[in-house]
Protein backbone atom coordinates (compact mmCIF):
# COMPACT_ATOMS: atom_id res chain seq x y z
CA UNK A 1 0.00 0.00 0.00
CA UNK A 2 1.11 3.77 -0.85
CA UNK A 3 1.94 5.58 1.97
CA UNK A 4 1.12 9.17 1.82
CA UNK A 5 4.75 10.26 1.92
CA UNK A 6 5.54 8.60 -1.41
CA UNK A 7 2.25 10.30 -3.35
CA UNK A 8 3.46 12.74 -6.27
CA UNK A 9 3.44 16.42 -5.00
CA UNK A 10 0.60 16.59 -8.12
CA UNK A 11 -1.40 13.24 -6.64
CA UNK A 12 -1.44 14.54 -3.10
CA UNK A 13 -2.36 18.66 -3.80
CA UNK A 14 -5.11 16.96 -5.76
CA UNK A 15 -6.57 14.42 -3.12
CA UNK A 16 -6.26 17.45 -0.87
CA UNK A 17 -8.48 19.42 -2.91
CA UNK A 18 -11.08 16.69 -3.05
CA UNK A 19 -10.82 16.25 0.68
CA UNK A 20 -9.79 12.67 0.52
CA UNK A 21 -6.37 13.11 2.16
CA UNK A 22 -5.74 15.21 4.65
CA UNK A 23 -2.84 17.88 5.37
CA UNK A 24 -2.11 16.61 8.15
CA UNK A 25 -2.38 12.98 7.45
CA UNK A 26 0.20 13.75 4.91
CA UNK A 27 2.97 15.79 6.97
CA UNK A 28 2.81 12.88 9.75
CA UNK A 29 3.34 10.30 7.17
CA UNK A 30 6.09 13.08 6.07
CA UNK A 31 7.55 13.00 9.65
CA UNK A 32 7.27 9.14 10.15
CA UNK A 33 9.86 8.55 7.19
CA UNK A 34 12.04 11.09 8.38
CA UNK A 35 12.15 9.54 11.93
CA UNK A 36 12.82 6.19 10.56
CA UNK A 37 15.35 6.75 7.27
CA UNK A 38 17.03 10.07 8.32
CA UNK A 39 19.51 8.67 10.26
CA UNK A 40 21.06 6.61 7.56
CA UNK A 41 21.76 9.34 5.23
CA UNK A 42 21.27 12.35 7.25
CA UNK A 43 19.15 14.64 4.72
CA UNK A 44 17.01 16.60 7.28
CA UNK A 45 18.65 18.88 9.37
CA UNK A 46 16.40 22.04 11.43
CA UNK A 47 13.04 20.37 11.98
CA UNK A 48 10.61 22.90 12.51
CA UNK A 49 7.81 19.80 13.64
CA UNK A 50 5.59 21.72 15.79
CA UNK A 51 4.91 24.89 13.32
CA UNK A 52 4.63 22.13 10.70
CA UNK A 53 1.98 20.68 12.33
CA UNK A 54 0.29 23.75 13.60
CA UNK A 55 0.30 24.67 9.98
CA UNK A 56 -1.34 21.63 8.63
CA UNK A 57 -3.80 21.61 10.63
CA UNK A 58 -4.80 25.14 9.74
CA UNK A 59 -4.38 23.82 6.25
CA UNK A 60 -7.20 21.39 6.55
CA UNK A 61 -9.35 23.33 8.57
CA UNK A 62 -8.93 26.06 5.29
CA UNK A 63 -9.82 22.76 2.96
CA UNK A 64 -12.85 22.23 5.14
CA UNK A 65 -13.98 25.44 4.87
CA UNK A 66 -14.30 25.59 0.99
CA UNK A 67 -11.82 28.37 1.40
CA UNK A 68 -9.18 28.85 -1.78
CA UNK A 69 -6.12 27.16 -1.75
CA UNK A 70 -2.70 27.48 -3.56
CA UNK A 71 -1.25 25.50 -5.61
CA UNK A 72 0.41 24.01 -2.72
CA UNK A 73 -1.88 23.41 -0.40
CA UNK A 74 -0.80 21.11 2.00
CA UNK A 75 2.27 19.97 0.65
CA UNK A 76 5.38 19.41 2.93
CA UNK A 77 8.55 21.15 1.89
CA UNK A 78 12.13 20.82 2.13
CA UNK A 79 14.16 24.00 2.29
CA UNK A 80 18.03 24.03 1.21
CA UNK A 81 20.18 25.24 4.34
CA UNK A 82 21.59 28.43 2.04
CA UNK A 83 17.79 30.04 2.28
CA UNK A 84 16.92 31.86 5.35
CA UNK A 85 13.35 30.73 7.27
CA UNK A 86 11.74 32.74 9.72
CA UNK A 87 12.53 31.25 12.98
CA UNK A 88 14.54 28.10 12.12
CA UNK A 89 17.95 27.44 12.33
CA UNK A 90 19.30 28.51 9.13
CA UNK A 91 23.59 27.81 9.17
CA UNK A 92 24.66 27.63 5.63
CA UNK A 93 26.50 24.83 6.99
CA UNK A 94 29.24 26.68 8.61
CA UNK A 95 30.14 26.81 12.71
CA UNK A 96 29.93 30.54 12.34
CA UNK A 97 25.98 30.43 12.08
CA UNK A 98 25.59 27.44 13.76
CA UNK A 99 23.09 29.17 15.95
CA UNK A 100 21.82 31.76 13.39
CA UNK A 101 18.16 32.19 13.88
CA UNK A 102 16.24 34.39 11.23
CA UNK A 103 13.37 36.60 11.87
CA UNK A 104 12.14 36.42 8.40
CA UNK A 105 11.41 34.38 5.42
CA UNK A 106 13.63 35.26 2.13
CA UNK A 107 11.62 36.06 -0.38
CA UNK A 108 11.32 32.87 -2.23
CA UNK A 109 10.35 31.09 0.88
CA UNK A 110 7.77 33.45 1.60
CA UNK A 111 6.64 33.23 -1.87
CA UNK A 112 5.81 29.15 -1.50
CA UNK A 113 4.25 29.51 2.14
CA UNK A 114 1.18 31.95 0.59
CA UNK A 115 1.11 29.28 -2.08
CA UNK A 116 -0.01 26.77 0.90
CA UNK A 117 3.55 24.47 1.34
CA UNK A 118 4.18 23.73 4.66
CA UNK A 119 8.39 23.76 5.71
CA UNK A 120 8.66 20.92 7.47
CA UNK A 121 12.68 21.49 8.12
CA UNK A 122 16.22 22.34 6.44
CA UNK A 123 17.77 20.17 4.46
CA UNK A 124 21.96 19.86 4.13
CA UNK A 125 24.48 21.14 2.26
CA UNK A 126 27.98 21.60 2.05
CA UNK A 127 29.64 24.57 3.91
CA UNK A 128 28.33 27.46 1.96
CA UNK A 129 27.24 25.20 -1.05
CA UNK A 130 30.91 25.13 -2.02
CA UNK A 131 31.14 21.78 -3.75
CA UNK A 132 29.17 19.48 -4.61
CA UNK A 133 29.87 16.90 -1.77
CA UNK A 134 27.21 17.20 1.18
CA UNK A 135 29.69 17.39 4.38
CA UNK A 136 29.82 20.50 6.77
CA UNK A 137 31.27 20.45 10.70
CA UNK A 138 27.81 21.60 11.58
CA UNK A 139 25.62 18.57 10.56
CA UNK A 140 27.89 16.39 9.22
CA UNK A 141 27.73 14.38 5.88
CA UNK A 142 24.78 13.09 3.81
CA UNK A 143 24.49 10.01 2.20
CA UNK A 144 23.72 8.65 -0.91
CA UNK A 145 20.10 6.93 -0.40
CA UNK A 146 21.26 4.41 -2.48
CA UNK A 147 24.87 3.39 -0.91
CA UNK A 148 24.81 5.59 2.26
CA UNK A 149 28.66 5.14 2.20
CA UNK A 150 28.58 7.01 -1.03
CA UNK A 151 28.13 11.12 -2.35
CA UNK A 152 24.48 12.73 -2.04
CA UNK A 153 26.87 15.20 -4.61
CA UNK A 154 25.71 18.84 -3.91
CA UNK A 155 25.23 21.47 -3.09
CA UNK A 156 21.57 20.65 -2.59
CA UNK A 157 22.39 17.07 -1.47
CA UNK A 158 20.08 17.39 1.42
CA UNK A 159 17.10 18.07 -0.86
CA UNK A 160 17.90 15.26 -3.42
CA UNK A 161 18.39 12.61 -0.35
CA UNK A 162 14.82 14.10 1.16
CA UNK A 163 13.38 13.68 -2.14
CA UNK A 164 14.60 10.25 -2.84
CA UNK A 165 13.42 8.45 0.06
CA UNK A 166 9.82 9.95 0.56
CA UNK A 167 10.71 12.45 3.99
CA UNK A 168 9.00 15.14 1.37
CA UNK A 169 7.39 15.97 -1.87
CA UNK A 170 8.71 18.83 -2.97
CA UNK A 171 11.93 20.81 -2.27
CA UNK A 172 14.29 23.96 -3.13
CA UNK A 173 17.46 23.73 -4.45
CA UNK A 174 19.58 26.49 -6.49
CA UNK A 175 22.89 26.12 -8.55
CA UNK A 176 25.67 27.77 -9.76
CA UNK A 177 28.02 24.73 -11.13
CA UNK A 178 25.24 22.13 -11.04
CA UNK A 179 24.17 22.54 -7.31
CA UNK A 180 20.48 20.98 -8.53
CA UNK A 181 21.15 19.05 -11.40
CA UNK A 182 24.64 17.32 -9.98
CA UNK A 183 22.46 15.54 -6.41
CA UNK A 184 19.40 15.22 -8.57
CA UNK A 185 21.80 12.83 -11.65
CA UNK A 186 23.45 11.12 -8.18
CA UNK A 187 19.92 10.44 -6.07
CA UNK A 188 17.74 9.31 -9.02
CA UNK A 189 15.25 12.45 -8.59
CA UNK A 190 14.46 15.23 -11.02
CA UNK A 191 16.64 19.01 -10.54
CA UNK A 192 16.11 21.98 -12.41
CA UNK A 193 18.29 24.45 -12.57
CA UNK A 194 15.91 27.77 -14.26
CA UNK A 195 16.71 30.72 -16.43
CA UNK A 196 18.40 33.09 -14.78
CA UNK A 197 15.59 35.82 -13.12
CA UNK A 198 12.83 33.61 -13.41
CA UNK A 199 12.69 32.55 -9.73
CA UNK A 200 13.56 35.91 -7.85
CA UNK A 201 16.77 35.33 -5.67
CA UNK A 202 17.29 38.56 -2.84
CA UNK A 203 20.72 37.16 -1.60
CA UNK A 204 22.35 37.18 -4.84
CA UNK A 205 25.99 38.98 -3.60
CA UNK A 206 26.19 40.07 -7.71
CA UNK A 207 22.68 40.43 -8.94
CA UNK A 208 23.55 40.99 -12.05
CA UNK A 209 25.67 37.48 -12.77
CA UNK A 210 23.58 34.62 -14.18
CA UNK A 211 25.64 32.22 -12.58
CA UNK A 212 23.81 31.68 -9.75
CA UNK A 213 19.60 30.47 -9.62
CA UNK A 214 17.33 29.26 -7.57
CA UNK A 215 14.87 26.47 -8.48
CA UNK A 216 12.65 23.15 -7.59
CA UNK A 217 13.35 19.76 -7.04
CA UNK A 218 11.25 16.68 -6.95
CA UNK A 219 10.64 13.22 -7.89
CA UNK A 220 8.81 13.87 -11.36
CA UNK A 221 8.44 16.40 -14.10
CA UNK A 222 5.03 17.59 -13.26
CA UNK A 223 5.87 17.72 -9.85
CA UNK A 224 8.63 19.80 -10.43
CA UNK A 225 6.47 22.08 -12.55
CA UNK A 226 3.81 22.73 -10.04
CA UNK A 227 6.44 23.88 -7.90
CA UNK A 228 8.36 26.46 -10.21
CA UNK A 229 4.85 27.91 -11.25
CA UNK A 230 4.84 29.29 -7.11
CA UNK A 231 8.08 29.93 -7.57
CA UNK A 232 8.39 31.97 -10.86
CA UNK A 233 7.70 35.74 -9.94
CA UNK A 234 7.82 39.20 -11.30
CA UNK A 235 10.38 40.80 -8.13
CA UNK A 236 12.06 43.77 -8.14
CA UNK A 237 14.74 42.45 -5.74
CA UNK A 238 16.36 40.59 -7.76
CA UNK A 239 17.94 42.38 -11.07
CA UNK A 240 17.87 39.86 -13.78
CA UNK A 241 13.96 39.48 -13.11
CA UNK A 242 13.31 42.11 -15.39
CA UNK A 243 9.90 42.77 -16.57
CA UNK A 244 7.46 44.77 -18.31
CA UNK A 245 6.36 48.03 -16.96
CA UNK A 246 2.60 47.14 -15.51
CA UNK A 247 2.35 44.06 -17.04
CA UNK A 248 3.49 40.27 -15.51
CA UNK A 249 5.71 38.14 -17.49
CA UNK A 250 6.23 35.44 -14.68
CA UNK A 251 3.30 35.44 -12.53
CA UNK A 252 1.19 33.50 -14.86
CA UNK A 253 1.37 29.81 -13.04
CA UNK A 254 -0.18 28.41 -16.35
CA UNK A 255 2.99 28.54 -18.38
CA UNK A 256 4.60 26.33 -16.28
CA UNK A 257 1.97 23.91 -15.03
CA UNK A 258 1.07 20.89 -16.37
CA UNK A 259 3.77 20.60 -18.24
CA UNK A 260 3.64 21.67 -21.95
CA UNK A 261 2.29 18.48 -24.15
CA UNK A 262 5.71 18.18 -26.89
CA UNK A 263 5.65 16.03 -29.42
CA UNK A 264 9.38 14.38 -29.79
CA UNK A 265 8.97 13.57 -33.26
CA UNK A 266 8.94 16.91 -34.83
CA UNK A 267 12.19 17.95 -32.79
CA UNK A 268 16.12 17.77 -34.00
CA UNK A 269 18.03 16.44 -30.73
CA UNK A 270 21.66 17.03 -30.21
CA UNK A 271 23.49 14.31 -27.58
CA UNK A 272 27.41 15.17 -26.55
CA UNK A 273 29.33 13.15 -24.17
CA UNK A 274 31.49 15.79 -23.07
CA UNK A 275 30.99 19.23 -24.98
CA UNK A 276 34.44 18.84 -26.00
CA UNK A 277 35.77 20.06 -22.55
CA UNK A 278 34.76 17.61 -19.82
CA UNK A 279 36.33 14.90 -18.37
CA UNK A 280 33.60 12.29 -18.24
CA UNK A 281 34.53 8.77 -16.72
CA UNK A 282 34.02 5.59 -19.61
CA UNK A 283 31.92 4.04 -17.35
CA UNK A 284 29.54 7.42 -17.67
CA UNK A 285 29.48 7.58 -21.67
CA UNK A 286 29.10 3.95 -22.54
CA UNK A 287 25.71 4.47 -19.93
CA UNK A 288 24.89 7.80 -21.77
CA UNK A 289 25.35 6.05 -25.40
CA UNK A 290 22.71 3.64 -24.80
CA UNK A 291 20.34 6.61 -23.07
CA UNK A 292 20.91 8.02 -26.25
CA UNK A 293 19.98 4.86 -28.39
CA UNK A 294 16.91 5.00 -26.11
CA UNK A 295 15.63 8.08 -28.06
CA UNK A 296 16.66 7.65 -31.24
CA UNK A 297 12.77 6.42 -32.61
CA UNK A 298 11.65 9.45 -30.26
CA UNK A 299 12.65 12.33 -32.44
CA UNK A 300 12.85 13.61 -36.21
CA UNK A 301 16.56 13.89 -35.98
CA UNK A 302 19.83 12.22 -33.17
CA UNK A 303 22.62 13.98 -33.74
CA UNK A 304 25.43 12.29 -31.65
CA UNK A 305 28.93 13.74 -31.13
CA UNK A 306 26.63 17.31 -31.72
CA UNK A 307 28.02 19.98 -29.39
CA UNK A 308 28.51 24.09 -29.15
CA UNK A 309 31.89 25.30 -29.53
CA UNK A 310 32.79 25.49 -25.50
CA UNK A 311 36.12 26.95 -25.78
CA UNK A 312 37.73 29.07 -23.22
CA UNK A 313 34.56 27.25 -20.90
CA UNK A 314 36.89 26.16 -18.07
CA UNK A 315 38.75 29.71 -17.79
CA UNK A 316 35.77 31.83 -17.79
CA UNK A 317 33.54 29.84 -15.23
CA UNK A 318 36.62 29.31 -13.18
CA UNK A 319 37.33 33.58 -12.80
CA UNK A 320 34.02 34.68 -12.85
CA UNK A 321 33.04 31.57 -10.47
CA UNK A 322 36.10 33.21 -8.21
CA UNK A 323 34.49 36.91 -8.22
CA UNK A 324 31.51 35.33 -6.85
CA UNK A 325 33.50 33.62 -3.97
CA UNK A 326 35.43 36.41 -3.24
CA UNK A 327 32.34 38.53 -2.67
CA UNK A 328 30.70 36.27 -0.86
CA UNK A 329 33.71 34.79 1.47
CA UNK A 330 36.80 37.20 1.78
CA UNK A 331 36.08 39.12 4.69
CA UNK A 332 35.14 35.47 6.85
CA UNK A 333 38.52 33.70 5.39
CA UNK A 334 40.55 36.97 6.58
CA UNK A 335 39.01 36.73 10.10
CA UNK A 336 37.79 33.84 10.71
CA UNK A 337 39.98 31.10 8.91
CA UNK A 338 39.95 28.75 12.17
CA UNK A 339 35.86 28.34 11.40
CA UNK A 340 36.23 27.91 7.34
CA UNK A 341 36.55 24.48 5.57
CA UNK A 342 39.09 23.91 2.90
CA UNK A 343 36.57 24.58 0.12
CA UNK A 344 36.02 28.49 0.69
CA UNK A 345 39.68 28.84 1.36
CA UNK A 346 40.88 27.17 -1.56
CA UNK A 347 37.89 29.78 -3.24
CA UNK A 348 39.27 32.84 -1.73
CA UNK A 349 43.35 31.70 -2.24
CA UNK A 350 41.66 31.53 -5.91
CA UNK A 351 39.76 34.20 -6.25
CA UNK A 352 43.14 36.16 -5.26
CA UNK A 353 44.88 34.95 -7.77
CA UNK A 354 43.36 36.69 -10.66
CA UNK A 355 43.35 40.19 -11.95
CA UNK A 356 41.33 42.28 -13.34
CA UNK A 357 42.34 41.63 -16.84
CA UNK A 358 41.58 38.15 -16.10
CA UNK A 359 37.96 38.81 -14.77
CA UNK A 360 37.48 40.98 -18.19
CA UNK A 361 39.05 38.35 -20.34
CA UNK A 362 36.71 35.78 -18.42
CA UNK A 363 33.73 38.02 -19.07
CA UNK A 364 34.65 38.50 -23.12
CA UNK A 365 34.92 34.41 -23.03
CA UNK A 366 31.55 34.26 -21.62
CA UNK A 367 29.55 36.34 -24.33
CA UNK A 368 31.49 34.38 -27.16
CA UNK A 369 30.60 31.33 -26.05
CA UNK A 370 26.92 32.52 -25.80
CA UNK A 371 26.91 33.30 -29.10
CA UNK A 372 28.23 30.20 -30.45
CA UNK A 373 25.28 28.36 -28.23
CA UNK A 374 22.87 30.65 -30.19
CA UNK A 375 24.25 29.75 -33.34
CA UNK A 376 24.36 26.09 -32.57
CA UNK A 377 20.41 26.40 -31.36
CA UNK A 378 19.62 27.57 -34.74
CA UNK A 379 20.33 23.95 -36.40
CA UNK A 380 18.81 21.90 -33.28
CA UNK A 381 16.07 22.24 -30.71
CA UNK A 382 17.31 20.37 -27.99
CA UNK A 383 20.80 18.76 -26.61
CA UNK A 384 21.31 15.83 -23.98
CA UNK A 385 24.36 15.23 -22.24
CA UNK A 386 25.14 12.96 -19.21
CA UNK A 387 24.38 15.44 -16.33
CA UNK A 388 27.38 14.37 -14.20
CA UNK A 389 30.77 13.23 -15.08
CA UNK A 390 31.18 10.13 -12.87
CA UNK A 391 29.62 7.83 -11.09
CA UNK A 392 28.63 8.23 -7.17
CA UNK A 393 31.73 7.48 -5.41
CA UNK A 394 32.39 7.61 -1.43
CA UNK A 395 31.82 11.08 0.12
CA UNK A 396 35.13 10.81 2.31
CA UNK A 397 36.59 11.91 -0.93
CA UNK A 398 36.19 15.55 -0.41
CA UNK A 399 36.27 15.63 -5.07
CA UNK A 400 37.37 13.33 -8.00
CA UNK A 401 41.16 14.09 -8.53
CA UNK A 402 41.53 12.28 -10.93
CA UNK A 403 39.21 10.41 -13.56
CA UNK A 404 39.96 7.61 -15.53
CA UNK A 405 43.64 9.21 -14.79
CA UNK A 406 43.24 12.19 -16.33
CA UNK A 407 43.94 14.72 -13.40
CA UNK A 408 41.23 17.26 -12.81
CA UNK A 409 41.83 21.07 -12.98
CA UNK A 410 40.14 22.46 -9.87
CA UNK A 411 38.22 20.75 -7.02
CA UNK A 412 35.26 21.15 -9.11
CA UNK A 413 36.55 20.60 -12.91
CA UNK A 414 34.01 17.18 -12.15
CA UNK A 415 31.21 19.66 -12.92
CA UNK A 416 31.89 21.06 -16.34
CA UNK A 417 29.20 18.88 -18.23
CA UNK A 418 26.86 21.73 -15.44
CA UNK A 419 28.84 24.71 -15.40
CA UNK A 420 29.24 24.80 -19.66
CA UNK A 421 25.56 25.04 -19.46
CA UNK A 422 25.49 27.55 -16.59
CA UNK A 423 27.73 30.15 -18.17
CA UNK A 424 25.41 30.09 -21.33
CA UNK A 425 22.33 30.95 -19.21
CA UNK A 426 20.08 28.42 -20.89
CA UNK A 427 17.89 26.15 -19.22
CA UNK A 428 18.62 22.89 -17.70
CA UNK A 429 17.03 19.72 -16.29
CA UNK A 430 18.24 16.50 -14.88
CA UNK A 431 15.90 14.02 -15.52
CA UNK A 432 16.68 10.20 -13.43
CA UNK A 433 17.20 7.65 -16.46
CA UNK A 434 17.56 4.50 -14.37
CA UNK A 435 20.88 3.16 -13.03
CA UNK A 436 24.51 3.14 -14.17
CA UNK A 437 26.24 -0.26 -14.38
CA UNK A 438 27.56 0.17 -10.72
CA UNK A 439 23.70 0.50 -9.45
CA UNK A 440 23.74 3.76 -8.88
CA UNK A 441 21.40 6.41 -10.19
CA UNK A 442 22.05 7.89 -13.85
CA UNK A 443 21.17 11.50 -14.68
CA UNK A 444 20.17 13.00 -17.68
CA UNK A 445 21.02 16.00 -18.17
CA UNK A 446 18.27 18.18 -20.99
CA UNK A 447 19.07 21.64 -21.89
CA UNK A 448 16.62 24.06 -23.76
CA UNK A 449 17.32 27.04 -26.20
CA UNK A 450 17.46 30.68 -24.33
CA UNK A 451 14.49 31.59 -22.18
CA UNK A 452 13.00 27.65 -23.11
CA UNK A 453 11.94 27.13 -19.51
CA UNK A 454 8.93 25.29 -20.51
CA UNK A 455 9.86 24.31 -23.96
CA UNK A 456 12.26 22.33 -21.59
CA UNK A 457 10.59 20.65 -19.42
CA UNK A 458 7.83 19.66 -21.82
CA UNK A 459 10.70 17.96 -23.59
CA UNK A 460 11.53 16.09 -20.48
CA UNK A 461 7.86 15.09 -19.43
CA UNK A 462 7.54 13.68 -22.50
CA UNK A 463 10.93 11.48 -22.32
CA UNK A 464 9.51 10.32 -18.83
CA UNK A 465 6.51 9.01 -20.05
CA UNK A 466 7.85 7.47 -23.23
CA UNK A 467 10.40 5.89 -20.38
CA UNK A 468 8.14 4.95 -17.73
CA UNK A 469 7.27 1.05 -18.56
CA UNK A 470 10.85 0.35 -18.75
CA UNK A 471 12.35 -0.28 -15.30
CA UNK A 472 16.09 -0.13 -17.02
CA UNK A 473 15.18 3.73 -18.03
CA UNK A 474 12.52 5.04 -15.66
CA UNK A 475 13.19 6.91 -12.30
CA UNK A 476 14.62 4.31 -9.58
CA UNK A 477 13.89 4.28 -6.64
CA UNK A 478 16.12 3.54 -3.32
CA UNK A 479 15.60 0.16 -1.13
CA UNK A 480 13.56 1.74 1.83
CA UNK A 481 13.99 -1.13 4.28
CA UNK A 482 17.64 -1.10 3.79
CA UNK A 483 17.67 2.32 5.00
CA UNK A 484 15.40 1.68 7.85
CA UNK A 485 17.98 -1.17 9.35
CA UNK A 486 21.10 0.77 8.38
CA UNK A 487 23.50 2.00 10.81
CA UNK A 488 23.21 5.39 11.29
CA UNK A 489 25.78 7.64 9.26
CA UNK A 490 26.81 9.85 12.05
CA UNK A 491 28.91 6.60 13.34
CA UNK A 492 30.65 6.37 10.16
CA UNK A 493 34.72 7.90 10.30
CA UNK A 494 34.84 11.23 8.93
CA UNK A 495 31.54 12.09 9.31
CA UNK A 496 31.77 15.73 10.93
CA UNK A 497 35.64 16.53 10.02
CA UNK A 498 36.89 17.22 6.66
CA UNK A 499 39.98 14.36 6.68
Amino acid sequence: MTEPCDLSAVEARRLIGRKSLSPVELLESCLARIEAINPAVNAMTAMDTERARAAARAAEQAVMRGDPLGPLHGLPLGVKDLEETDGLRTTWGSPIFRDHVPTRDEHMVANLRRAGAIVVGKTNVPEFGLGANTRNTVYGATGNPFDPTKSAAGSSGGSAVALATGMVPIATGSDTGGSLRNPAAFCGIVGYRPSPGLVPAERRAHGWSPLSVLGPMARNIPDTCLLLSAMASDDSCDPLAYTLHGRSVRGDASLFFPPQRMDLSTLRLAATEDFGIAPVERHIREVFRSRVAACRPLFREVAEGATPDCTGTDEAFEVLRATGALAAHLERVRTRPQDCGPNIIANVEEGLRYTLADHARAASLQTQIYRRWQAFFRDYDVLISPAITVSPRPWRELYPAEIDGQKTRTYYHWLALAYAVTLTGHPAVCLPVGLDRNGMPFGLQIVGPRGGDAFVLGVAAALEEAFAADPALRRPVPDLEKLRTAPPISGMPGFLAWD
